[in-house]
């Protein structure tokens, strides 16, 4: 079936990057806005917009009924639901499908298998993917207690339905077991309105790394090479690069078919994300989870393979064969991105919402800016409080890092505070312009 009408239910600058490259494929967009969003860049650029409701995402970006409704009255074929919000929810998916619209994402079943963290790591165990040595869900800090005496400390307690961070907490001792976990457990609830843990050994001297897949229903499954998100702040990203460095051939292939081998398992279709924990003083790899959607650091594998991955994701939607073959995926250069939020780090990393009064961006050979912000917008106090992803692209990683510096040193941000400072702090680090980086690195440049 052709798409001809694309209902884009996000904000953002994902919901600018979907318009953007349907706009070069000749595709009618429409998109959902909430009343805080009505003067946004992505706003301001669609062909059409639906007002769904208030600022609160419960009440807009989070409210199915009245997605599917607008979408229909809207005359949509499909709907695209980017990252974050309900990218990652079944019952939209299967909405889409009961109502005649092509939803451009995984089936249902994928998003619902690989969403709980627990059945995505049995399906890895039968695939013969390592797994981090752990338990089932626990229910009691008595269970916690009893893991942690069979495979020692320090451990990770985890969220079995979600991700990002929320949930997760490193437990180095037995002393404050009981607290962590309500707290843990509490927190999960909140955010994905099941508060099921499980528990995991925890990698002291650990690296991120993900793999980008692209699945059809023909059968065919693809990888797009690896990206290294190891450089995080409370287990959330901030600076991600394309291909991962510092790490031997044999363990980027061996992740790398890892990530297939357990995409094609579940027969996936569209575009996921195989993620890794590395374990450096051992050089092994672990499966840590998959995430059945676009992801915000898409532009570094973007860069390095020339691939549109929104135009590949409406392509196999649509029931298309994949149009690359494993061999015709040819990586160039090194990429980086830098997730730029409006915040106070010498606060805290305080959210600084607020109207932007210059707005100066980056420009040359090998920068990309995706954004949704201008001068004179008003960064709301809603939503996440990323303005925009600094992605460069270099012949190689040293080249990478010295066009992102001369890069962010070009970026003016007036009228709110920015991230920009410490982002360069980051890339000045001896250990990370070394390539000697782990999900600890920043413990060391907030001393």
């Amino acid at each position: 079936m052709k798409i001809s009408r694309i209902f884009i239910i996000n904000r953002g600058e994902i919901a600018v990057r979907i318009i953007r490259t349907c706009k070069v494929m000749g595709i009618e967009t429409i998109l959902a806005v909430s009343e805080a969003d009505k003067d946004s860049l992505p706003a301001k650029l669609a062909d059409q917009i639906v007002l769904i409701g208030p600022p609160s995402p419960s009440k807009s970006y989070l409210n199915i009924p009245v997605i599917i409704t607008a979408a229909l009255a809207m005359k949509a074929d499909a709907v695209h639901p980017g990252y974050g919000f309900l990218s990652e929810v079944p019952e939209l998916a299967e909405a889409c499908l009961a109502n005649g619209l092509i939803y451009i994402g995984p089936k249902p079943h994928h998003i619902q298998k690989m969403g709980n963290k627990l059945v995505s790591r049995a399906l890895a165990k039968e695939c013969g993917i390592p797994v981090l040595p752990g338990s089932e869900k626990v229910s009691s800090y008595n269970e916690i207690v009893g893991i942690i005496d069979a495979i020692g400390l320090p451990v990770m307690l985890k969220a079995a339905a979600g991700g990002g961070g929320r949930g997760m907490k490193i437990i180095t001792d037995k002393a404050n077991i009981k607290t962590i976990f309500e707290s843990a457990s509490a927190e999960a609830k909140s955010a994905f309105g099941d508060g099921t843990m499980y528990v995991e050994k925890y990698i002291a001297n650990a690296r991120h790394i993900e793999v980008q897949v692209l699945g059809d229903r023909h059968g065919n499954v693809i990888h797009l090479g690896e990206r290294d998100c190891s450089t995080q702040r409370r287990h959330q990203k901030l600076v991600e690069e394309a291909t991962a460095p510092n790490i031997s051939e044999t363990l980027r292939e061996n992740i790398r078919s890892a990530a297939v081998k357990l995409a094609k398992s579940i027969s996936y279709e569209n575009a996921g994300t195989v993620e890794f924990i590395v374990d450096q003083d051992e050089e092994a790899f672990y499966f840590l989870e998959m995430n059945t959607r676009i992801q915000v650091e898409h532009p570094v594998t973007e860069a390095i393979t020339g691939v549109d991955l929104v135009q590949e994701q409406i392509h196999v939607a649509t029931g298309e064969e994949l149009r690359f073959t494993q061999s015709d995926i040819v990586f160039s250069g090194h990429a980086m991105e830098c997730r730029i939020n409006a915040e106070s780090p010498e606060e805290g990393f305080r959210p600084d919402p607020g109207r932007i009064t210059l707005w100066q961006m980056p420009q040359g050979p090998g920068v990309r800016v995706d954004t949704h912000c201008y001068h004179g917008y008003t960064v709301p106090v809603f939503y996440d409080s990323m303005i925009a992803k600094l992605i460069v692209h270099g012949n190689d990683r040293l080249h990478a890092i010295n066009r992102m510096l001369a890069a962010l040193d070009e970026f003016s941000v007036g009228g709110i505070k920015t991230t920009i400072p410490f982002l360069k702090q980051i890339l000045k680090d001896e250990d990370f312009s070394n390539g000697r980086v782990s999900t600890r690195l920043l413990e060391k440049v907030l001393l």
